[in-house]
């Protein structure tokens, strides 16, 4: 009897384990420096899904009146920022917030621009991995590849 209680103990545990383990992992998250006068910002990075079950980001978690996951549409070459309720992140991929797609809006900055050299502290909530905490470095916006 006490064999069979440690065997199942010791299966709960590697199944706990297991379950427990995030299989979710975050690379180049940044958020450009923004004007004085800008009311938002925008994060970016990469979320990689090394698992073999589907997750979805579902709030960022941040110290701004509001923080949202947006995307970018465009129509007649005008980009619209169209908030978005969760992101998938699909069993073995990898989705980029990048500029001009999907993003994380820091909203309300009212006269506190983000600045080059600072960073900003967040949480990533997910809905199977749960939370993870991540570091936004602001960097200069590289204007390689615009037009001036």
């Amino acid at each position: 009897m006490k064999t069979t209680f440690l065997a199942s103990l010791a299966l709960l545990a590697i199944a706990t384990t297991a379950t427990a383990d995030s299989a979710i992992s975050v690379s180049d998250a940044r958020a450009f420096e923004t004007a004085p006068s800008a009311m938002a910002g925008g994060g970016f990075l990469t979320i990689t899904n090394t698992g073999t079950s589907d997750d979805t980001l579902i709030a960022v978690l941040a110290d701004f009146p509001r923080v949202e996951l947006h995307t970018t549409e465009f129509e007649n070459d005008i980009a619209r920022m169209v908030h978005v309720d969760t992101i998938p992140v699909p069993a073995g991929e990898t989705v980029t917030l990048e500029p001009g797609g999907l993003h994380v809006m820091f909203m309300g900055l009212k006269g506190n621009p983000l600045t080059a050299g600072d960073t900003i502290t967040a949480t990533l909530v997910f809905e199977q991995a749960g939370e993870m905490p991540v570091t936004f470095d602001i960097v200069k916006r590289d204007m390689a590849g615009h037009s001036h």
